[in-house]
């Protein structure tokens, strides 16, 4: 294996919360848990006294005396924290200086920032809170946000939390269908929206959408709008009246499973699924991963680059529960530059900056130099998620940014508002891997029958239960869709529908979604080991391989290739990006075709549309497998759909593979 690109100072490890948590639960159980692997082993075999101690360590409080952390470990439905009553809001505004900042709100270059001191913020939450109660917003009602990224989402979902009620929100880049798809699921009483927001430069009114939205929610009884650009929403409250004066702060105890929000899958290829998660499964987990993961505390910075559509923005939103400060952009990533977002990490003296790989990509491709113009000196960890980070590009990020600073990947899913696998200020860093799972989470690796795998490529599952599970899906009597979701395959055991490696070291390989492997004669890939492959050409903008079955046992491997702006797309190009995915990843991931493209379709969360367009290639209708309303450029989905109707004309050039292993032998893995 390759040296770590980054190493723990022995002088951190000591100052870390996980060191001094660690020391806590050395000292309550009588234990010696000497390294990382250690703790996260006793974590997972003693699952209640571990989120015991997570309560315990953080002061968490019920004014009812609770049960056992745990009452039974069999998924899908455990009872945790029996009988105890807290509320998300009270713990995160509890015992706070009021005259610290507690949340940056900032816009692109030369645009307004608020600074919003915790005196201010619980100020607007009691304010809000009241305004919702006195329309009968009450415990279990469903309040919908229609939001951009900014300080009055925050504000939102705490008043809204502090009731009781449900929280529930879509960033202002969905239309006005998405949107509905999503919140009209959930007959909201209030609705809180906003006129507009900032984008690469210009102001995108919202105005008319957030009438018209609400227009299409019967049951709201309350609308709000936030003035972000000047132009108002006529007929709605004005913000600035709905959290006026000086109101009494006084969150509603809840129990432990009482919904606290509905995040929505991405709704690609159906209805979205509305995930239910509670209050202190939510908290808990929050706790454990800002503090104990990020080691996140009061004197940090938190930015990570998300809207309220994603569940990182929920991650960004816990960093308030450890007291740190959290900066809320309502902007694009590359304007005015493509440095922009290291200008706000600059500026804001950020200390843990959250991004994607494909920022960090493009940062690579540009030649950024990340400290020509910037100090960067608070910044100690960059979290990396949403894809897998090529090792070219995490080796480049620690060579730009020097030995303190952890590039801490992480891999999770809104399924869990948390990850599964990430890192840890305690573990080696090794670019060509996740550095572990994260404590608590009991990751395995498993075949097609259940049998646990190291070093072979298996299904990703967790084998016992994890507070932030979901409670359920929104309208699905009896958990049928929900137990389909995760337990079909393995019962009793969550499968999350991701490939992973676990190695040797105890690190975690990912590769793609297993839904949609590539399987080649018998032998499964990811798609991401191709992409690792591919994307970091300079030559190439963005890649997308399809696995496509065919009838009478054929089997179609297309990619399709954005250039770089400029590049022209001919032979040597293609024979290059053959080269260097028979060299990075093996000559089993050599595809059939190599096929110029206009662009790569995405989720608005950023997901690669591999499997609707895998089935469009199948013959499927368009319309039958994707919602456009979900898509950031639904018009290229009718280019991919264009090259399924014309599959019988002649085929491209195909790139010379390598292969002449026989197909008996298939079966051994890459």
């Amino acid at each position: 294996m390759a040296a770590p690109i980054w190493v723990p100072d022995p002088s951190a490890v000591e100052g870390a919360r996980i060191s001094r948590f660690t020391e806590f639960i050395e000292a309550e159980h009588a234990v010696r848990l000497p390294s990382y692997s250690d703790l996260h082993r006793w974590s997972v075999e003693n699952l209640g006294e571990f989120w015991q101690a997570v309560w315990d360590f953080f002061g968490v409080q019920s004014p009812t005396a609770p049960g056992p952390a745990l009452t039974d470990a069999l998924m899908p439905h455990v009872t945790w924290f029996p009988g105890a009553q807290l509320n998300y809001a009270e713990y995160l505004l509890r015992g706070r200086d009021p005259d610290a900042v507690a949340l940056v709100d900032a816009t692109e270059a030369g645009g307004e920032t608020t600074m919003v001191t915790w005196g201010e913020l619980s100020r607007q939450v009691a304010g809000l809170a009241k305004s919702l109660a006195g329309h009968g917003v009450g415990p279990g009602d469903r309040v919908a946000g229609y939001l951009p990224n900014c300080a009055e989402a925050v504000v939102a979902f705490l008043a809204t939390a502090s009731l009781g009620a449900v929280w529930a929100c879509c960033g202002q880049d969905y239309a006005v269908p998405a949107a509905h798809a999503r919140l009209g699921q959930l007959e909201p009483v209030a609705l809180i929206t906003s006129d507009g927001y900032r984008l690469n430069g210009a102001v995108r009114s919202k105005t008319d959408d957030a009438a018209r939205l609400h227009s299409l929610l019967p049951s709201v009884r309350v609308a709000i709008a936030v003035d972000r650009v000047g132009s108002g929403v006529a007929g709605m409250m004005r913000w600035s009246d709905a959290t006026a004066g000086e109101h009494r702060l006084a969150p509603r105890p809840v129990p432990f499973d009482h919904p606290l929000w509905v995040v929505f899958s991405s709704g690609t290829t159906g209805v979205p699924k509305g995930i239910v998660h509670g209050h202190g499964g939510v908290l808990l987990e929050q706790l454990k991963s800002s503090a104990l993961h990020f080691d996140l505390g009061e004197t940090d910075t938190f930015f990570w680059f998300t809207t309220p559509s994603w569940m990182v923005w929920n991650s960004l939103i816990g960093g308030l529960l450890v007291g740190a400060r959290i900066v809320c952009y309502d902007g694009s990533a590359t304007h005015p530059n493509a440095g922009a977002l290291w200008d706000i990490v600059d500026r804001f003296g950020v200390t843990v900056f959250g991004t994607s790989p494909g920022y960090l990509l493009d940062c690579r491709k540009n030649a950024s130099d990340l400290r020509s113009t910037r100090s960067l000196d608070a910044l100690r960890c960059v979290g990396v998620t949403g894809a897998t980070l090529p090792a070219a590009t995490a080796e480049w990020v620690a060579r730009e940014l020097g030995p303190r600073v952890r590039i801490a990947s992480t891999s999770g899913g809104t399924d869990v508002v948390t990850g599964f696998v990430g890192g840890a200020p305690t573990l080696p860093v090794y670019a060509e891997e996740i550095s572990g799972p994260c404590l608590g989470v009991a990751v395995d690796a498993y075949d097609a029958d259940g049998n646990s795998l190291t070093g072979q490529v298996g299904e990703l599952v967790v084998t016992a239960p994890m507070p932030s599970m979901p409670l359920r899906f929104w309208n699905d009597p009896g958990d049928i869709r929900y137990r389909d979701a995760y337990f079909s395959m393995y019962p009793g055991v969550w499968r999350q529908g991701d490939w992973i490696t676990r190695t040797h070291t105890g690190g975690v390989v990912m590769h793609g979604r297993s839904d949609s492997t590539l399987n080649r004669h018998g032998v499964r890939m990811g798609s991401s080991d191709i992409y690792d492959a591919v994307e970091v050409l300079p030559e190439v903008n963005e890649a997308l391989v399809l696995g496509v079955e065919e009838p009478g046992g054929g089997y179609w491997m297309p990619l399709f290739v954005v250039p770089t702006q400029g590049v022209a797309f001919d032979e040597r190009l293609r024979a290059r990006i053959t080269d260097a995915i028979r060299r990075n990843a093996s000559p089993r991931h050599v595809p059939d075709e190599i096929i110029r493209a206009p662009g790569i379709p995405h989720t608005r969360t950023g997901k690669k549309l591999e499997i609707p367009l895998k089935r469009i290639m199948q013959g499927a209708p368009p319309e039958s497998v994707v919602d456009p309303a979900t898509v950031d450029a639904p018009e290229l989905v009718d280019w991919y759909a264009g090259i399924a109707a014309d599959r019988g004309k002649p085929p491209l050039a195909q790139p010379d593979t390598g292969l002449d292993r026989p197909a008996e032998h298939a079966e051994e893995r890459p």
